[in-house]
């Protein structure tokens, strides 16, 4: 039964919806560029986030269509235990440009998962939430370029975050 208050915790926390929101996505996100590993730069640290370092996100495409997540952490140190979570993700109904997705890791809750920010390229992400109860700033590498790092800083407070809660991420260096 420990685990019931957690799990109540993480529902309500995946499973908020806002009827509407003026939080602005990408036009356009091509999804199998998307897909592969991404390194979270920063976040909002949620409830399952704690304790977690060197954090990243495998996406792969399922033969349903649907995308495969798998964010994985090391717990409390570089050289700690790893520790997994697998879901599912799929675009939104009636978004045409796929950066509204639904993130789901055990039924029937899932949580919004949106596309806020997107170098042309697809070397970093921005995510977050509708209402702006959560954002992650993510990377194909381990870190990012401070300039870099503060302009999407810049951008994100344009779009109404207040960014008292972000933290950095702690990651190994690129090898």
């Amino acid at each position: 039964m420990r685990w019931l208050a957690p799990l109540a915790l993480v529902a309500v926390l995946l499973g908020c919806q806002t009827a509407s929101s003026n939080l602005m996505v990408v036009e356009d996100v091509d999804l199998d560029r998307y897909l592969g590993r991404w390194y979270e730069i920063a976040s909002f640290p949620q409830y399952f986030q704690r304790g977690c370092v060197a954090t990243q996100a495998e996406y792969s495409r399922r033969e349903d269509g649907r995308i495969r997540v798998e964010n994985q952490c090391r717990d409390g140190s570089l050289d700690g235990d790893v520790r997994r979570a697998e879901g599912v993700a799929w675009v939104a109904e009636g978004d045409p440009n796929n950066a509204r997705l639904r993130v789901q890791f055990f039924w029937p809750f899932w949580g919004h998962y949106w596309i806020i920010e997107l170098d042309p390229d697809y070397r970093w992400a921005v995510v977050g939430h509708p209402a702006r109860e959560y954002l992650w700033i993510l990377s194909r590498t381990p870190t990012l370029d401070e300039a870099l790092y503060q302009r999407i800083l810049t951008r994100i407070r344009a779009k109404g975050y207040d960014l008292a809660p972000l933290e950095r991420t702690l990651q190994k260096p690129a090898s």
